[in-house]
This record gives structure tokens, C-alpha cells and sequence, in this order.
């Protein structure tokens, strides 16, 4: 990534369908303005019949923006389309920041930096452990698998209650990673010293299951993508057994850091400050 790029006059933005509810333009713009920085960073929604067009309009430079974050559901086409993707993201085959260098659109995925930023600046040592359980299958799952595999975790177990999509994920990501169904979840949890909540359960105060988290190793962390509520039933569960819990807005945060560097020229920092923006915007809505 490129970091001398001039910042005056640099538009960036997030795209998804919908994204009014997105924060990262409440996350871009306190750095902006704790950089005084004069560039800008806008929601700017695209219905998915119009993404391949507003793409187009970004490599031809008559869009505006030098770069952007993309959401749901544009993820896999954005890595379809950019000219240089990198390695992150033809693995994962999905990208959430592009940005334009020397008349080419690049592309990577910050998701998996994102959540290990989160667990080293929260609950440094969390990746002292050999084992790993990761709860869900779905899109959001990948970034974290891979993350964490990098990481080097020697197992890394995912339990999901359709199987045939945790064997996808298996597939896809190697040797060390091994498919369950949910019936197999007390088993797999046994001296793992990583827990991973990726899946809606607890969501917006929605019902989640109870789990016994006593298997876990001694010291294990409880961690959880979700971040509204900020501490969900799951986190609330293991706490209240004695596990250190890490949420999931740190994610959040720190997934924005590597493409702001890379359109503003300046590398952000994640305070408490931030912290408490998010969460205050949290509680209005």
C-alpha cells in the first residue's frame, strides 16, 4: 500500500446495499479530523445491478473517490473485479478495501487484521494456544479462519449446524482446519484456548443458546464478532464462568486502519476515544 499518496482533496467511501447504518464514516472521519486532514469519507449506497458500473466509474477515475470499503453484498464482486488483488483476498475470494494505484484498481481484505489487532490490543497472549473453536460457518467466518491460522494455531475447529459448509470452509483453508457438526461442540471445545463466536446468535438481543464453557483450557479466551450488544449472552456466559471475553468492536475499528493509510497517507490510531464515539453512537440507536 502505498503511504506518501497526497492527501488534498482524497474522497473515499463505503459501499454496500444498504449502508446508512454503517459506521465506519463516524470511524473515518474522527480520524480525519484528529489528523487535520482534508479529505472526506461518504456511505455511498449501490444497489448490486449497479456495482459493476460504479466500479467502472472508479478505474476511469470519474467517480471522485481514490479508493473505499465495501460491505454486503459486494464483497465477492469487488475481488472479481479489481485488476490486483492480493493474496488475502484470492483465498478468501472476497475484498473489503480497493484503492486506485498507477491506473489500477487494488484490492485486499482487512476483516482477518481487523480481529487479531482486536485480541492483541484487548487480551494480548490469546494466541498462546495450539487449538482453536470457531462457532459458525457463514461469510464472516473466513476472514477469521484465516487470520487465525496464520496466526499459528495447529487446530482450528469449526462447528456449524450444517456440516457440509464447515467442510467448505475446511477445504479451503487447509489441513488444519476440521469440520463438525454442532452436535460435536462440548468434544472439540476440550483444551482449546480460543473461542470464536461468528454467527448472528445474541445479535440485537436476540435469545442464544447456553454453553458450557468448562472444557475450555484454563486462561482460554471467549470472543465474539458480534458487537451489538457490545457484551452478547455468549460473552455474558463465559464471564460469568470465569474466561476472559475480548468483543467484537475492536474489529470493527481496526479493520478501517490499514485502508485509511492507504487513501489519506497517514496511518490511524485506535483510542478509547474512538471507542467510546462508537459505542455512544451505539446506544442512540
Amino acid at each position: 500500500m502505498d503511504d506518501s499518496r497526497e492527501t488534498q482533496g482524497v474522497n473515499a467511501f463505503v459501499t454496500g446495499h444498504p449502508v446508512k447504518h454503517s459506521r465506519s464514516p463516524l470511524i473515518h472521519g474522527y480520524w480525519l479530523k484528529q489528523l487535520q486532514l482534508p479529505g472526506s469519507y461518504r456511505a455511498h449506497e449501490v444497489p448490486a445491478e449497479d456495482f459493476a458500473t460504479f466500479i467502472a466509474s472508479l478505474k476511469n477515475g470519474t467517480s471522485g473517490f481514490v479508493g473505499g470499503n465495501v460491505t454486503i453484498p459486494h464483497k465477492e464482486v469487488a475481488f472479481k473485479l479489481a485488476d490486483r488483488p492480493d493474496e488475502l483476498s484470492k483465498e478468501l475470494g472476497a475484498s473489503n478495501t480497493l484503492w486506485l494505484q498507477d491506473g489500477e484498481l487494488h484490492a485486499t481484505n482487512t476483516d482477518g487484521r481487523g480481529f487479531t489487532a482486536n485480541l492483541d490490543e484487548r487480551h494480548a497472549g490469546w494466541d498462546r494456544s495450539d487449538r482453536a473453536v470457531i462457532l459458525g460457518a457463514g461469510g464472516a467466518s473466513r476472514a477469521v479462519i484465516q487470520a487465525v491460522r496464520d496466526r499459528g494455531f495447529k487446530e482450528i475447529h469449526v462447528v456449524n449446524r450444517t456440516v457440509e459448509r464447515a467442510q467448505e470452509l475446511a477445504d479451503r483453508f487447509g489441513d488444519r482446519v476440521h469440520a463438525h457438526p454442532m452436535g460435536a461442540l462440548v468434544d472439540v471445545m476440550q483444551g482449546a484456548g480460543l473461542f470464536i463466536n461468528t454467527t448472528s446468535l445474541g445479535m440485537d438481543g436476540e435469545a442464544a443458546p447456553t454453553i458450557d464453557f468448562s472444557a475450555l483450557a484454563h486462561g482460554a479466551v471467549v470472543t465474539d464478532i458480534v458487537y451489538v450488544p457490545l457484551k452478547t449472552p455468549l460473552l455474558t456466559q463465559a464471564e460469568d464462568q470465569g474466561f476472559a471475553i475480548v468483543d467484537g468492536l475492536g474489529m470493527l475499528l481496526h479493520q478501517a486502519v490499514p485502508g485509511f493509510e492507504t487513501w489519506f497517507g497517514r496511518r490511524p490510531v485506535v483510542d478509547e476515544a474512538l471507542r467510546a464515539l462508537i459505542i455512544a453512537d451505539m446506544e442512540k440507536h
